[in-house]
């Protein structure tokens, strides 16, 4: 399979330059186990350090209470083939209101053989030449957010400021630049709202490529594209977010419904039109005295055709649990990428939350 990725990968950075879709879009796998159960549907209810990358709003739902909050993140997809990562923390500011939160996620494939120097120059094979390399898309996001005084109801803006660094082996990197903004607003009566704008600006991305003469040589040979120095852009996406919180005693209920509208053309998805698509997420989260949760989601709303030929509609499901232990919390997802074989994936998240000390009386 990783030989078949690295003929893949080498067809993608020849694309590069010519194709928009889909850039960046590692960055809507989306981190943690808690999003992950609930279908990614959480940009109006998120709550905690995974914000910075969901909707930077929410950090501020963290009070200074909270503290240093730390969080991570480890999930393998397609079989374990595919790694993806993250760490994160948040703290508050000298206002209470405000707050900063650091994010950084990698999704890599590790271990691709390089077969372009298979042969040596008589035709033979020669399997010493054969070395290793990473793909790898990583980036840093640096968020603010701040608490905004209102008379019914709690309103929170925050951004981000994100770097994405991609990486094919020795052959390709990228350095790109871009900016989210996002808004929670939470009524008294319980309703939740959640707007976040990714990638407002456009987010560019600067690809240049280093092959040697006789790595050129096999990819004219084998009818590949030598890629060119180019630029990939990332085009805005607008995602909204309601929900709402029915508590009945011990027992806390929160369902969620996210739409993801895109605006780099028609895509499969259950509204589909060109340059803007929506994309919906379903997702609900059952708890005990805020201990135990237990949480389901659906999202990837599809039509595809069956043996048959006729159309039908596909989803993503997904499950998850989680548990609160004093200051950490434990989150397990369970979900599946797509509709192949070896997709299904255990994701596992861990929170922490690093109190300041106070003083006697206090």
């Amino acid at each position: 399979m990783k030989r078949q990725l690295l003929f893949c990968f080498l067809s993608v950075i020849g694309y590069l330059g010519h194709s928009q879709k889909y850039s960046n879009e590692f960055l809507s796998i989306g981190v943690g186990a808690r999003a992950q159960a609930l279908g990614n549907a959480v940009v109006a209810s998120v709550d905690d350090v995974t914000a910075g990358v969901w909707n930077p709003a929410g950090l501020a739902n963290l009070s200074d209470f909270n503290g240093l909050q730390l969080g991570a993140m480890h999930a393998e997809w397609f079989g374990g083939v595919g790694k993806f990562d993250y760490l994160g923390l948040t703290l508050p500011m000298a206002n209470k209101q405000r707050r900063l939160g650091i994010s950084l996620v990698r999704f890599g494939i590790d271990e691709i053989p390089n077969t372009l120097s298979l042969y040596e120059s008589d035709g033979s094979i020669n399997y010493d030449n054969i070395v290793e390399f990473s793909a790898a898309d990583y980036a840093f996001l640096l968020s603010y957010a701040q608490r905004l005084n209102t008379q019914k109801g709690r309103l929170q803006l925050g951004g981000n400021v994100k770097v994405v660094h991609r990486r094919i082996g020795p052959f390709a990197n990228s350095w790109g630049f871009g900016i989210d903004l996002g808004l929670q607003y939470q009524s008294e009566s319980g309703w939740q709202f959640g707007v976040l704008g990714k990638d407002i600006t456009t987010t560019f991305n600067a690809w240049s490529f280093d092959f040697t003469d006789s790595e050129k040589e096999v990819l004219a040979l084998t009818n590949n594209e030598i890629p060119i120095n180019s630029v990939e852009i990332t085009k805005p996406q607008l995602i909204l977010g309601i929900g709402k919180v029915f508590q009945m005693g011990q027992i806390g209920l929160h369902p969620e419904l996210n739409l993801t509208t895109t605006t780099d053309g028609q895509r499969n998805t259950l509204i589909s039109a060109d340059p803007f698509s929506i994309d919906p997420a379903l997702g609900l989260e059952v708890d005990y005295s805020q201990f135990l949760f237990l949480r389901v989601g659906a999202s990837q709303f599809q039509r595809e055709k069956d043996f048959d030929d006729q159309e039908v509609l596909t989803f993503r499901p997904s499950i998850g649990l989680g548990l609160k232990i004093a200051s950490i919390y434990i989150d397990y997802g369970f979900t599946d990428l797509g509709s192949e074989e070896n997709t299904f994936s255990h994701i596992i998240s861990l929170k922490l939350d690093i109190k300041a000390k106070t003083k006697a009386g206090e």
